[in-house]
């Protein structure tokens, strides 16, 4: 089988529980899932339903009870928390509804923070972050705090941060959540255009359908279980 038609993401009968005993909670159960380099992935599902607990394994913040979790074919599960947090940082970027930029820092020293974290020397992430900012179409826009800007410009600099490490996968949050309806188009189509034009994997939470029909397949999730007559995938 070539790299081509490995999944990039897999899930293997992934189970969740919290607690013991009788206050136990089954937050996943059997979830079998795989998702393809380069896709761009909605995931829906009511509170509860274990969407949230799969993003949090998906992140590498958490780890499964029972399955297995495999990211370009390496069994997360068996990594320590030292090696899980370096996958992050060097494989995902993520992106909030709730921005979580420095208020008091400029647009640019907001995106820059991730390659401070990886000790790249200061001239290349300048010039990394302001290539980050003009992509997401914020070229001039710099040396403006977040106090300065809409919230889809702060949604924009928080995606420019989530992109400046250049990460393989992109986990979206509810990036929408705080937006009226012509920014978080906006927002969407440019994470459409991340996803065609730099082929980065896109996981996206999201309560708004509309907002799903920008992804290339939905999933729903129900009762810690894939609702598979609930998932469609996109023409």
């Amino acid at each position: 089988m070539n790299a081509a038609s490995t999944p990039l993401i897999e899930f293997r009968q992934v189970g969740k529980v919290y607690g013991h005993g009788q206050g136990a909670v089954q937050a996943l159960d059997g979830i079998d899932l795989g998702i393809a380099r380069g896709e761009f992935m909605a995931v829906m599902g009511p509170s509860g339903s274990g969407k949230s607990t799969a993003m949090n394994i998906l992140g590498c913040l958490d780890v499964p009870t029972s399955g297995s979790y495999l990211f370009d074919g390496h069994a997360i599960e068996a990594f320590d928390q030292d090696q899980r947090a370096l996958l992050r940082r060097h494989y995902l970027g993520f992106v909030f509804q709730g921005f979580n930029l420095l208020n008091r820092t400029s647009a640019l020293e907001n995106v820059e923070l991730p390659l401070v974290y990886r000790h790249v020397r200061r001239a290349e992430r300048r010039a990394r972050a302001r290539d980050a900012l003009a992509v997401v179409g914020l070229a001039g826009w710099e040396t403006h705090t977040p106090a300065e800007l809409s919230g889809g410009q702060q949604q924009r600099v928080a995606i420019a941060r989530a992109i400046v490490t250049q990460p393989a996968v992109l986990l979206a949050d509810e990036p929408t959540g705080n937006l009226d309806s012509a920014r978080s188009h906006g927002i969407m189509e440019l994470l459409v255009n991340l996803n065609r034009e730099q082929g980065i994997t896109i996981l996206m939470v999201t309560h708004e359908p509309g907002m799903a029909g920008y992804a290339s397949r939905v999933i729903h999730f129900r009762d810690g279980r894939l609702d598979a007559a609930a998932a469609r995938s996109a023409a």
